[in-house]
């Protein structure tokens, strides 16, 4: 089916093509009374504007923001945080009319040609970075290619560019003295990339924080699924001094560690606690229900959207800091038993 144009508009409702393209744009020039009528046959023909046209307009803007997420499909589709910011990201967007580009790819390269192309053609007007990474390349592109942004992460490592943070080193503080007041001196973290910049600081804070209680604390790597959590698991839990307590970096590869020790017979909680970050449903359908650092995902979408949809609009957002997690004891954690 055709698009309707601008001239079957002018066509339909008897008027030039300037008063049309008066009525559409808000521009003085026709009366109130032909611009509803003008507006009212536009929305009948179903026309909508050209986002080619918008973006070559002297600051036109297409209506569209970008975001990448570097992760294997496979393991983006069953992990709650990523559906619930961008669930939040949405709603905020659609507030505005704004439409959210996202693309899913596990190569760097890719994402990179992503943003070299959508600032060329001018298919977004800003971008959301995500999954910041020590000495992130990222960041010098984006501002090299002038286009609006703003990550989620930080403080550090993002140049010039606003950030949404949050400061995860008071929440892993809370979980490593809550787990100690239960008795546990052999603590162990199954953290996810080494390369993240959230990761690094989360493994400096529980680093500092075991040694500030007297409890040996390591942290070892995977990659958020939950194959990777239950091969690490298995490997910790088989040692001969093995850990009391693990703190997953997210609920996935928690829900993957409480498998693991049901199957080597490893009870929970009084032979071995387990805490989750970023709490979700999944946490609560299991039995025992685990453990989690609890933040509001979805309000954090909506304020990185919010920050990016200032960024676009001219202004220079401050880098804002989110509500810090909050610790939500349940079964999986509780006094470790002779």
């Amino acid at each position: 089916m055709r698009r309707p144009t601008i001239m079957d508009i002018a066509r339909a409702a008897g008027v030039s093509k300037g008063a049309v393209s008066y009525a559409l744009n808000g521009r003085p020039g026709v009366s109130e009374e032909t611009r509803e009528r003008i507006l009212g046959i536009a929305r009948d023909l179903g026309w909508a504007p050209s986002t080619t046209a918008r973006a070559l307009s002297p600051g036109g803007r297409v209506g569209a923001i970008g975001m990448v997420v570097d992760r294997p499909a496979h393991a983006l589709g069953v992990e709650p945080f990523f559906t619930q910011l961008l669930t939040g990201i949405e709603t905020e967007l659609a507030s505005s009319d704004t439409d959210l580009i996202l693309r899913v790819t596990d190569d760097a390269g890719a994402e990179a040609d992503a943003y070299r192309r959508w600032a060329a053609e001018r298919r977004v007007d800003g971008v959301i970075m995500v999954d910041l990474r020590i000495d992130d390349p990222r960041v010098a592109l984006v501002e090299g290619l002038a286009l609006p942004a703003v990550v989620l992460g930080g403080p550090g490592g993002t140049g010039a560019l606003p950030c949404l943070y949050t400061d995860d080193a008071s929440s892993v503080r809370e979980v490593v003295r809550y787990l100690a007041a239960l008795g546990h001196r052999r603590i162990t973290r199954v953290a996810g990339p080494a390369e993240f910049l959230h990761t690094r600081d989360r493994t400096l804070a529980f680093e500092e924080a075991t040694a500030g209680v007297g409890a040996a604390g390591d942290t070892v790597h995977a990659d958020y699924t939950g194959e990777s959590a239950t091969r690490a698991t298995r490997r910790l839990l088989a040692l001969a001094d093995r850990p009391t307590a693990l703190v997953f970096d997210n609920d996935v590869m928690a829900l993957a560690g409480l498998g693991v020790a049901h199957e080597m017979g490893v009870d929970v909680p009084s032979q071995l606690s387990i805490v989750a970050w970023d709490d979700s449903a999944l946490c609560q359908l299991v039995r025992p229900s685990l453990t989690a650092v609890a933040r509001d995902v979805v309000a954090c979408g909506r304020q990185v959207a919010g920050m990016i949809a200032e960024a676009v609009g001219g202004a220079a957002p401050r880098s804002r800091e989110t509500a810090r997690g909050e610790l939500q004891p349940r079964g999986s954690t509780g006094p470790l038993e002779p």
